[in-house]
């Protein structure tokens, strides 16, 4: 028969791999080239990176070429996940005595050799809640039936949410919103009788800095739906199928519909400061579900980054290119609804990622930033 034997540094990556993953969120990545190393993830914490080393380090030559292996492998994450820094937790469980650990830029590094080791380095600093959260009581196949249940259960979790958030849904504001801006279109196109002039598209509702401010507040959402002739509202309407589906999947219809009327008013603001011509369009409102896809991408960037870096952002920048090159195009509404569609996923909060502090400053950031403009226009 077949026994399983389990050592004490086997026990100690397993309380902490439990502790990592169940209580701080932490993923396990795949890094190729290691053996006996654990990797975690978790983009959204102080240490990005949490890396447990089951090596022997003999000597401080050993120890630095560690810490240059290990400053390559944040580099590889850091493109991935399209992060500009990236602080590493680095749990050393077998040094020699007389190799001096020193911390890098980024890299914090301790010996945790057994359960007291954690108290003795201070990690309560670094985490608050290891100590008591940390598994102690438990050894041997009993360890190892807890952990194994527990991670489980947290994977399960996490599965049901990510399943929610990116399984396909049906698609039904964005559908209605191009239905609406297309039947705007015909009905300006039968009042104008043909023609769509400045003058035809005031009187329907566009936003006009002027009007605004006189007490036309509504102008600040009709004009996002008036559009000033057939290829601007292909343009507009392509551009909403593409970006809504996806954003409507992602965050729902509830929040997907917040997010573009707030973009669409938060644009039209923006616009009306420094434009002083009248301004039609959906384009402000789509450059907000750009501000929300920004978001929600930086924040699933470890399932999404290549998007985010190949696609995403590479839009948002092309697109203001242009609009600060090309006449006639009202950057001010993009930059306007930019903001406010990624302040108001912010505030509306990102399924299985956003605490309630975050979505907190997010409302407060997003109402300072509206009443700004607000008070910006009318003073």
């Amino acid at each position: 028969m077949n026994t399983i034997t389990i050592t004490p540094k086997d026990e100690i990556v397993m309380r902490l791999v439990h502790y990592f993953i169940t209580e701080e969120n932490y993923t396990p990545i795949i890094v190729n080239g290691v053996k006996d190393e654990v990797w975690l993830e978790n983009s959204d914490a102080r240490y990005k990176i949490v890396r447990i080393n089951s090596n022997y380090i003999h000597n401080e030559e050993q120890f630095r070429t560690d810490l240059f292996k290990i400053h390559n492998v944040m580099r590889q994450i850091k493109r991935k996940t399209v992060s500009l820094t990236m602080n590493t937790f680095n749990i050393f469980l077998d040094v020699n005595e007389n190799v001096k650990l020193e911390d890098e830029k980024h890299i914090k590094s301790v010996i945790i050799k057994n359960v007291d080791d954690v108290e003795k380095n201070k990690m309560e600093n670094y985490f608050p809640g290891i100590e008591e959260k940390l598994l102690k009581n438990e050894e041997g196949l009993d360890l190892i039936l807890n952990v194994t249940e527990d991670i489980n259960e947290k994977n399960a979790k996490t599965n049901q949410i990510y399943e929610a958030t990116f399984k396909p849904k049906k698609i039904v504001v964005t559908y209605f919103l191009m239905a609406f801006c297309v039947f705007v279109f015909f009905i300006s196109f039968v009042f104008g009788r043909g023609n769509l002039d400045a003058y035809t598209l005031y009187k329907l509702g566009a936003v006009s800095s002027t009007a605004i401010k006189s007490g036309e507040i509504w102008r600040l959402l009709t004009g996002t739906f008036l559009h000033a002739g057939l290829i601007h509202l292909l343009v507009n309407i392509y551009s909403l199928c593409i970006i809504g589906v996806q954003l409507e999947n992602f965050v729902g219809k509830k929040k997907f519909l917040v997010i573009y009327l707030v973009s669409a008013i938060s644009g039209s603001l923006m616009s009306s400061l420094f434009t002083t011509s009248i301004s039609v369009g959906a384009s402000g409102a789509i450059f907000g579900l750009l501000g929300s896809m920004l978001y929600f991408g930086y924040h699933y960037r470890l399932y999404l980054g290549n998007v985010l870096k190949a696609q995403i952002i590479p839009i948002i920048l092309l697109n203001l290119f242009i609009g600060f090159t090309l006449p006639g195009i009202d950057n001010a509404a993009h930059i306007g609804g930019l903001i406010g569609g990624y302040l108001t996923t912010m505030a509306l909060g990102i399924n299985g990622k956003s605490s309630k502090t975050d979505e907190m400053n997010g409302y407060i950031v997003l109402v300072i930033y509206i009443a700004f403009l607000s008070i910006m226009l009318f003073r």
